[in-house]
């Protein structure tokens, strides 16, 4: 059994609990499977294997539960655990000769960059939480045995949680106002509160996923003829909003912007993909009771994954960006409105 008075002993000797071969045997599907990520090289691969494992290792020891050696396979550990850069130089580098402390943190902000961790700092120490590829997780209770459900957003409640994995969209633009994201959020909530819903763990009420649509004033419209990037609001320092608000009963809105669309990467599946399409299509068909209007529906495509998703859906790149390589997507809302989203996204894999 593993005891909390060994914790400090087994980040160097980590291949005891989960074997090398066993680490390679990981390494090798997460390098192999479909979805690689760019940049992903098997020297990060074989890091974040031993950086799971060990965050694993440590929660179950944290949890008092017996762990006999070696290990066959790996579990999600659930939710943040603490991990300093001393303890990652440790797992990182084991018996080699050791990176400093600061190699370590470097390696753990390139994982974040895949996509492959989270990071946090809880005001002592920095947490990370695994977001291993569900098809390297053995446990599939976070995907099969948990229910989704999709209904309102809720300003007070759901604001900082949602501003935390909507800000990770924009790690590649070295943003990280979580602040500004959950301020903003409440802002638009006051605004048009119809369009903006998650998608939740019904077991913990969390929100999870994220979609907004917004009614555009038609003074605004043009703002999708320009340049992506002056569109940008949610993560800009800009305090002024590029976009109005059509007011319901607006006669003259034909347009709705996607102003964000997100579900967290741990849970991005097509089950709960199609979920929050399915309600986006409700929630469109009760936003032309108050625009009778509307016809147009544009998204701004940041991240790669909404960029599979748009492509899935028949959207259309209107404009990109020659600086951001950011882009404008389209679609016409009845046809959006008439997919059978179930066999549309039957073939694909996210």
């Amino acid at each position: 059994m593993m005891t909390l008075n060994q914790l400090s002993l087994y980040p160097d000797c980590l291949d005891q609990w989960f074997s090398a071969e066993q680490q390679h045997n990981y390494v090798s599907q997460l390098i192999g499977t479909g979805d690689r990520r760019l940049g992903l090289t098997r020297c990060r691969a074989e890091y974040f294997v031993r950086l799971w494992a060990y965050l694993w290792l440590k929660q179950q020891c944290d949890r008092q539960e017996t762990i006999q050696p070696p290990l066959t396979h790996l579990n999600l550990p659930n939710g943040f655990i603490p991990c300093t850069h001393r303890e990652a130089a440790a797992v990182f580098y084991g018996q080699k000769e050791r990176g400093s402390d600061r190699a370590a943190g470097m390696m753990l902000d390139i994982l974040v960059a895949l996509g492959l961790i989270e990071k946090q700092f809880d005001g002592n120490t920095i947490c990370i939480k695994v977001n291993a590829p569900p098809k390297l997780a053995e446990s599939q209770t976070e995907t099969t045995e948990v229910q989704f459900q999709v209904d309102a957003f809720d300003p007070r409640n759901d604001a900082t949680l949602v501003a935390h994995f909507l800000a990770r969209n924009y790690d590649w633009m070295n943003a990280e106002n979580c602040h500004l994201i959950a301020r903003r959020l409440r802002k638009w909530a006051k605004q048009y509160p119809a369009g903006m819903r998650v998608l939740r763990r019904c077991d913990l009420d969390h929100p999870i996923g994220f979609y907004s649509f917004y009614p555009v004033a038609s003074e605004s419209e043009k703002n999708f003829f320009l340049p992506p990037r002056q569109s940008l609001h949610l993560n800009s320092e800009q305090e002024a909003d590029p976009f109005g608000v059509a007011v319901p009963g607006d006669e003259d809105c034909t347009s709705v912007f996607v102003r964000s669309w997100t579900i967290d990467a741990p849970y991005f599946q097509v089950p709960q993909i199609t979920q929050v399409l399915q309600d986006c299509q409700h929630v469109l068909k009760r936003m032309r009771e108050e625009f009778p209007n509307i016809s147009d529906l544009y998204g701004l495509i940041i991240h790669p994954s909404m960029a599979q998703v748009a492509e899935a859906l028949g959207f259309q790149k209107t404009a990109q960006d020659s600086v951001l390589g950011i882009y404008w997507v389209y679609q016409a809302i009845d046809r959006f409105l008439a997919l059978d989203l179930p066999q549309v996204l039957s073939d694909f894999t996210f």
